[in-house]
C-alpha cells in the first residue's frame, strides 16, 4: 500500500511521512476515521514506509522486497488484526485463520467496508469479534525477533469490536511495547474505546474525503464522466466505499427517484406511497440505505439553501432546483424531524426489518412533517 494509491489528504500524509524523516515514529498510534475513510489505509501506507528499503521524499519506493510483501500484506513482521466469525468452512476462526480471506477482500476491492467483510465470510447474521485469545497470541509474536524488517508493526482494523478484556490484554504492550514494536490501531467509532486505550495512543483523525478528492479519483481511475463523478462524490458524502458501489447506471438515477418520491410524501398521496414502498424494498439493502441518505442530503441542503443561499450548494443546476423548491415547503424545526426519521429508517433497514413496512411508515412520517405547522 503506497501513500500515491490513497486520493487526496495530502495534509495528513505528509504529517505521518515527517514523522519517520524526523524519527519520531510514535509506538502506539490510533487512526480514527469514519466508515469509508482512509483510516486503514493510511495506517498500512504508513507501515509500509516506515519498513521500505528505498524510503523516496513522499512514499515508499513500491519495489524493493518489503514494499512488496506489503503490498500483498505476506510481510511476516506485519500482524493483523480484524474482527472474526466462525465461517462454514473455518469453526474455531482467528484472524490468521481468516487471514487469506482478508487479503483477498483487499486485493479484490481496494476501499472496502466491515459489511463488505461480512459478506466476504458470508456470516450475515453473526457477531464479528476481535477475541480475547487474539490478543495473547499477538503478544506472543511480538515478543519474538522481527524476521526480517526493521520494525514488527501490529496493525488492528476496528479496534472497537475487541471485547474489554481482550483490549486490556494489550494495555501493558501498547504503554511498554518490545523494541522496534509499533502498534497501528483503526478505529471507526473511538468513542467506544477504553478510555485506557485512547491514553496510551497517538490520535490520527482521518477526516472524510472531500467531494474533489472523491470526483477526481472516479474520473482518473474508474473512468467516470465529470458529470456523474460530481453526482455520485455528493452522494457519497465523504465515503469513497459509496461512491465506488454508486457507479453503476442504475444507482446513479436516485435524484430522480428521491425527488419523485418526496413529491408523493408531500402531497400525501396513499396509493403511490405504497407503491413507492414496493419499489425501494425491492432493491438491495446497501440501495435502500443510499436512498435514504440521499433524501437526508436533500434535506439538508434545502435547510442550507434557505438560510444562506446557493454559495454552500454543492450540487448543479439541476439538483439546485430540487433543492430550491424543496427549501420553500421545510423549515429548521420539520428538517430536524426528518432526520430524525430518516436516521430511525436507516437503522431499522440496517437491522433488516421489513423495508416495505419501513419506507411506507417513513412515508406518511414525512407528510405529517411536511403538513404540519411550525
Amino acid at each position: 500500500m503506497l501513500f500515491a494509491q490513497i486520493p487526496g489528504l495530502t495534509e495528513i500524509k505528509q504529517t505521518l511521512i515527517q514523522s519517520v524523516h524526523n524519527n519520531h515514529v510514535a509506538h502506539a498510534q490510533l487512526f480514527a476515521g469514519t466508515s469509508g475513510s482512509a483510516a486503514f489505509h493510511l495506517a498500512l501506507a504508513y507501515a509500509t514506509f516506515i519498513n521500505c528499503e528505498d524510503k523516496q521524499t513522499n512514499d515508499a519506493c513500491g519495489r524493493c522486497p518489503s514494499c512488496i510483501k506489503y503490498s500483498k500484506l505476506i510481510h511476516p513482521d506485519l500482524h493483523l488484526l480484524f474482527p472474526v466469525a466462525n465461517t462454514d468452512a473455518v469453526k474455531d476462526a482467528t484472524a490468521d485463520a481468516l487471514l487469506p480471506a482478508f487479503r483477498e477482500l483487499v486485493q479484490e476491492r481496494f476501499f472496502f467496508s466491515f459489511q463488505d467483510w461480512i459478506e466476504k465470510l458470508d456470516v450475515e447474521n453473526k457477531q464479528l469479534t476481535i477475541k480475547v485469545e487474539e490478543s495473547r497470541t499477538i503478544i506472543k509474536k511480538i515478543s519474538l525477533k522481527a524476521y526480517e524488517a526493521e520494525y514488527k508493526v501490529v496493525l488492528i482494523w476496528l479496534q472497537e469490536l475487541m471485547g474489554t478484556e481482550g483490549s486490556n490484554a494489550l494495555l501493558k504492550s501498547l504503554e511498554e511495547p518490545p523494541a522496534k514494536t509499533i502498534f497501528l490501531l483503526v478505529s471507526e467509532q473511538p468513542d467506544k474505546l477504553l478510555t485506557t486505550i485512547l491514553s496510551r495512543t497517538q490520535r490520527i483523525t482521518v477526516r472524510p474525503f472531500t467531494d474533489a478528492e472523491i470526483s477526481s479519483f472516479l474520473m482518473d481511475h474508474k473512468q467516470v464522466s465529470a458529470a456523474d463523478a460530481t453526482r455520485i462524490a455528493y452522494l457519497a458524502n465523504g465515503n469513497i466505499v459509496e461512491a465506488l458501489r454508486l457507479m453503476s447506471d442504475e444507482e446513479q438515477d436516485y435524484e430522480s427517484k428521491v425527488k419523485q418520491w418526496l413529491r408523493v410524501c408531500y402531497t400525501g398521496n396513499i396509493p403511490e406511497m405504497i407503491q413507492w414502498s414496493e419499489t425501494f424494498s425491492a432493491s438491495p439493502r446497501e440501495n435502500q440505505k443510499s436512498i435514504l441518505q440521499f433524501a437526508l442530503s436533500i434535506f439538508r441542503d434545502s435547510l442550507m439553501y434557505k438560510e444562506v443561499g446557493t454559495n454552500l450548494i454543492r450540487l448543479d443546476s439541476t439538483e439546485n432546483d430540487l433543492i430550491s423548491k424543496m427549501s420553500a415547503v421545510i423549515d429548521f424545526d420539520k428538517v430536524a424531524k426528518m432526520n430524525t426519521s430518516l436516521n430511525d429508517a436507516y437503522a431499522q433497514v440496517e437491522r433488516n426489518i421489513n423495508s416495505k413496512l419501513v419506507f411506507l411508515d417513513t412515508s406518511f412520517q414525512l407528510f405529517k412533517i411536511f403538513k404540519s405547522v411550525t
